[in-house]
């Protein structure tokens, strides 16, 4: 995958094509996988801020679209999500006019997640962001 770090612990990652069905495919397995993890409070969140990033990818990039959960364990209360795609161009935080349909993608991760970021990779950028687990 695109931009992908090395993790220690648990992580799930799927590839999407370019497409429209993309959007949907993402927000249903990153609800699924964190169901599964007993995750089920970060569900709705996490699907959200994907179905932004996903989005913002499909809008500007032509590649497949990555995304990578990875699980926190003992040391870590936070879960990692990392959406990828083979545009190298970083995103750029907006503010959108109050009349726009479209620019708040990032604003909303800027505003929910503990920490976001990018990373450049040989071949396109990494969109990452980190959830606090309830405890």
């Amino acid at each position: 995958m695109i931009g992908v770090i090395d993790t220690e612990g648990d992580c799930a990652e799927w590839s999407f094509p370019a497409e429209p069905g993309a959007v949907r495919g993402a927000r249903t397995v990153v609800r699924g996988q964190l169901r599964g993890w007993g995750l089920d409070d970060l569900g709705d969140i996490a699907a959200l801020l994907v179905s932004e990033l996903v989005t913002n990818s499909l809008r500007h990039a032509t590649g497949p679209i990555g995304v990578r959960l990875v699980r926190p364990d003992e040391t870590s209360a936070t879960l990692l999500v990392e959406v990828s795609d083979p545009l190298p161009d970083p995103p750029c935080e907006r503010v959108a006019r109050p009349d726009e349909e479209g620019g708040r993608g990032l604003q909303l991760v800027a505003g929910s997640a503990c920490r976001w970021g990018t990373r450049p990779a040989v071949a396109g950028k990494t969109v990452w962001f980190e959830l606090s687990v309830p405890g």
